[in-house]
């Protein structure tokens, strides 16, 4: 089940901490999360799961900053979350994605137990002007069942700025033989 709105707002300072809170961005069953005005983008052409990869920082303009297409950004919102016994989930708003922007890719599913500000990975079908506090995407609740296990992560947790890619931190902790393999390390017989 989804929270709704209403919910949200009873859950905080409890489960649920969206620091800073405005009531005018309360939804009916969700809450929309604005975006801060620095970006990073990647500088490599081709990047590297094995290892960190080189990116540059930018300041959103209060007149705006135009994301191109094919460049993928890396952003991150103004407030920071803290969600204990509910599932988060991030999605872009609509009036944002019916001007061809998708806000994050592939991260949308939060952790239980997550604490920190949410990056966002953002690509532009086309040409499109951003702005620094502007609403651009949502959060909402689910709840579990069952006994809960928080997320607790060296790579993400407790976060305060934007976060490139740190999967390369996986590939170091690697040493079974099996879990090598499926990471493509060959494994000495």
């Amino acid at each position: 089940m989804i929270l709704s709105g209403n919910e949200i707002k009873r859950e905080l300072g409890n489960n649920i901490v969206i620091e800073p809170f405005d009531d005018h961005l309360l939804n009916p069953n969700s809450y929309n999360l604005c975006l801060h005005d620095e970006l990073i983008v990647y500088e490599e052409i081709v990047l590297d799961m094995k290892r960190p990869n080189r990116f540059r920082r930018f300041t959103i303009p209060a007149e705006g900053f135009v994301l191109n297409p094919h460049q993928l950004y890396l952003g991150r919102t103004m407030e920071r979350t803290e969600t204990h016994n509910f599932v988060p989930m991030l999605e872009g708003r609509s009036s944002i994605g019916r001007m061809g922007l998708f806000v994050h890719i592939t991260a949308g599913f939060g952790d239980v137990g997550f604490r920190g500000f949410w990056t966002l990975e953002m690509f532009a079908v086309q040409p499109i002007r951003i702005y620094p506090g502007v609403p651009i995407c949502q959060i909402f609740y689910h709840q579990l069942h069952g006994d809960v296990t928080e997320y607790n992560s060296e790579k993400y947790q407790n976060n305060t700025d934007i976060q490139p890619s740190m999967l390369f931190k996986e590939w170091e902790k690697k040493t079974d033989p099996q879990k090598r393999l499926a990471f493509g390390q060959e494994v000495a017989e």
